[in-house]
């Protein structure tokens, strides 16, 4: 049986840390940007609070 290949589009917005952490990006950074007042907030990444999707993704990026 082949090896399970990567998801490239998990593999492109999510980053798993060294304690196992999920951390992507905030929503929305992209979009009707001059309407927004503090862009460097979209620009930090934040960690996936969902616990039940991450180890799904976390399967999907290694």
């Amino acid at each position: 049986m082949p090896k399970m290949k990567s998801h490239k589009g998990a593999q492109k917005r999510f980053r798993v840390t060294k304690n196992g952490k999920l951390m992507r990006r905030k929503q929305g950074g992209n979009h009707l940007r001059r309407k927004k007042r503090k862009v460097s907030e979209y620009r930090q990444k934040i960690t996936s609070k969902n616990t039940g999707q991450a180890k799904l993704i976390k399967s999907m990026v290694a």
